[in-house]
């Protein structure tokens, strides 16, 4: 595999990106909010948090089919990636200005950033099948999300710095981290450009996405793995929202530590995505993202026994194996069953599909933990979710899934 300007350009979107989802959705913001914005009684900081992910992820719901076939007609996924881009920075930075009981502004602003940035996932997801072959995907998609974990370590390394002087700091500090950082993208990433006549674009798109929900029988290895995704992947987005809000509550840590944390679980975050994408181009992409969910399992167990700080850490060295193989193994396996020339409407469905499961889970998370005053309870309801995705990815077949995307006739 050759990287090309192009292909780096694609791979650079993860390394800016990733310093959101780190620091602000896992590590800082997400703590600040609980214990600075809210306050108050145990439970109930958590059970705002995690109505503001819902409510985010409800909005990319039910946007992303519709921009996506958009993108797809007129050709304009860089466009579409490019505005919802800069949408999540500039309200990242806007964060630097949500104080103590601020509850409202603090969820309005997380929630327009985090829907600009699982929104421009759409577009950038669905260039994968346009930059590289199917025999390079699983190279190619593990090698970005090791990117992205490299990303993530440099914010969390200068996250380390910022919080000794003012812990809001650090929001403005990720914002100028990912518009730098995705300049390269922007610069570098092509499009192709098909021919296309000008007409009511919105219009054509719902008149696709109808047609395509119309025809997913056409794809029934396609449908599997969304409906197993959309399963499995709940409990994934949890884990982001709540990793560290659980080691603070649990065991007593403070920003420092969780940063200390996440710094050492970004080194099994970028092994996981370097040799589970090797495994899934050498034995196959549902072997090789049944392991990972296997490895999750494991990592829920661990958590609801632990009894230390100190053995929490080694848990989140498991966790980060775990999550830089899965979401990786998630998005080869999309691109594989997806049809050409339809890459950002089939990854508008995806991210409908895992923004739905994600409104789920943190809310779920939240209620147990406010109802209960135990977050331990809500941690371990991740392992039924864990458990019924890995039973019906069993059900998916790839091979006949590519074969199915392959067919000349499916879109007519």
């Amino acid at each position: 595999m050759k990287l090309s300007k192009q292909l780096f350009g694609w791979m650079m979107y993860d390394f800016a990106n990733s310093a959101f989802t780190t620091i602000i959705v896992t590590v800082v913001y997400s703590v600040y909010f609980i214990n600075q914005v809210v306050g108050g009684d145990p439970g109930y900081g958590e059970m705002l948090w995690g109505r503001a992910i819902g409510i985010s992820m409800t909005l990319v719901a039910l946007t992303a089919p519709i921009l996506g076939a958009v993108a797809d007609f007129s050709r304009s996924k860089k466009k579409f990636l490019f505005l919802n881009c800069y949408l999540t920075v500039i309200f990242t930075g806007l964060l630097y200005f949500v104080g103590p009981g601020q509850i409202s502004r603090g969820m309005i602003f997380f929630i327009i950033a985090n829907f600009g940035f699982n929104s421009a996932n759409v577009f950038y997801d669905a260039f994968l099948p346009e930059i590289t072959s199917h025999e390079n995907m699983g190279k190619v998609s593990g090698f970005g999300w090791a990117l992205g974990y490299v990303g993530g370590l440099l914010s969390l390394i200068v996250s380390l710095v910022l919080i000794k002087y003012d812990v809001r700091w650090v929001f403005p500090m990720i914002s100028v981290h990912f518009f730098i950082f995705s300049l390269f993208t922007f610069f570098w990433l092509k499009e192709v450009r098909r021919p296309s006549k000008r007409t009511n674009y919105y219009k054509v798109a719902a008149q696709r996405v109808f047609k395509s929900v119309k025809n997913l029988k056409d794809y029934p290895q396609l449908l599997k793995f969304m409906f197993s995704y959309f399963i499995y992947n709940d409990a994934i987005t949890t884990v982001i929202a709540f990793a560290s809000i659980y080691g603070i509550t649990r065991f007593g840590m403070n920003t420092r530590d969780m940063l200390i944390y996440f710094i050492i679980a970004q080194f099994s975050s970028i092994l996981g995505s370097v040799v589970f994408g090797w495994l899934t181009d050498k034995k196959g992409v549902r072997l090789s993202l049944s392991i990972s969910i296997m490895i999750w399992v494991a990592v829920v167990f661990w958590a609801f026994f632990c009894k230390t700080a100190y053995e929490y850490y080694y848990v989140g060295l498991l966790a980060g194996l775990a999550i830089g193989s899965s979401q990786a193994n998630s998005r080869t396996m999309l691109s594989m069953l997806t049809p050409k020339a339809r890459e950002a409407e089939f990854f508008g469905f995806y991210t409908l599909t895992g923004r739905l499961s994600s409104i789920i889970g943190p809310v779920l998370y939240g209620w147990i933990a406010h109802k209960t005053g135990d977050i331990r309870f809500s941690i371990l309801s991740l392992m039924l979710f864990f458990m019924a995705g890995f039973v019906a990815l069993q059900f998916v077949d790839p091979e006949k899934g590519i074969a199915d995307a392959r067919q000349p006739h499916k879109y007519t």
